[in-house]
């Protein structure tokens, strides 16, 4: 028997692609992007599975990432071209991996100032 899964996305002010049906085993790839500028390049990834909370998976600049709560880089993976766009990869599809996803993007404010 051949299994789907269904992955949803949701956005507001971005270009993102809304659903995606792919076979068990396979990878899906969300892509994400914003017109806010470039100083808007932090970008997160958050997961919502039927019946449970959102979580974060994952907070990325342009040059770096860091995995929360148990997501690790061998399930999914993450690519910055630039501060206006990221692609997110869910690999090897299960039915567990059906939900909602989501990225947000937030400038970034540094309270600190420099003296010398």
């Amino acid at each position: 028997r051949q299994w789907n899964v269904f992955l949803c996305f949701q956005s507001t002010q971005f270009n993102q692609n809304l659903t995606l049906w792919e076979k068990m085993g396979q990878s899906a790839e969300i892509h994400c992007s914003h017109t806010k500028g470039g100083s808007y390049f932090q970008m997160y990834w958050y997961r919502q599975l039927p019946g449970e909370t959102m979580k974060q998976i994952v907070y990325t600049t342009t040059s770096s990432k860091e995995f929360f709560g148990g997501f690790k880089e061998e399930k999914y993976s993450i690519t910055r071209p630039n501060a206006e766009s990221g692609t997110f990869t869910v690999k090897n599809l299960e039915p567990e991996d059906t939900g909602w996803y989501f990225c947000a993007v937030s400038e970034h404010s540094d309270t600190d100032t420099c003296e010398s």
